[in-house]
């Protein structure tokens, strides 16, 4: 992946993981921001305003015959932001693995959740995940 995964600082509730779908024939690093698409199905974020859905509770390797993965959609993470954003700011989905503060134009599916510190620029900040969205 060209950036890096989440790194959990904490679960909530023990992360309320949730069961999607998944491509046998694709590789999911454990960490990894994830969408979601028609039918159920999950696939890693690779663009602005992608269906955030959850982050990778495990990895899946390539053709390993696993058709289902976890996602845990409750915790705080170190993620990957691409821009400056506030404490307090609600984040989206801007690229793979990366979020930056909401706009006006993004759709209130890709809400990633709110940003726990002030970043000024490209850098990991800590994120509530599945919180007030």
């Amino acid at each position: 992946m060209a950036n890096e995964v989440a790194a959990i600082i904490e679960l909530i509730e023990g992360g309320v993981p949730i069961r999607m779908t998944v491509d046998d024939g694709t590789a999911v690093p454990k960490g990894t921001l994830m969408e979601v698409t028609d039918d159920r199905i999950a696939v890693a974020t690779a663009a602005d305003n992608d269906e955030f859905i959850g982050i990778a509770a495990s990895e899946k390797v390539k053709s390993d015959g696993k058709t289902t993965l976890d996602l845990w959609t409750k915790g705080i993470f170190d993620l990957r932001s691409t821009g400056a954003t506030a404490v307090g700011e609600r984040v989206s989905i801007k690229d793979e693995n990366e979020i930056a503060k909401v706009a006006a134009a993004d759709i209130l599916f890709s809400n990633v959740g709110i940003a726990l510190e002030t970043c000024v620029g490209a850098e990991i900040i800590a994120v509530y995940v599945g919180g007030i969205n």
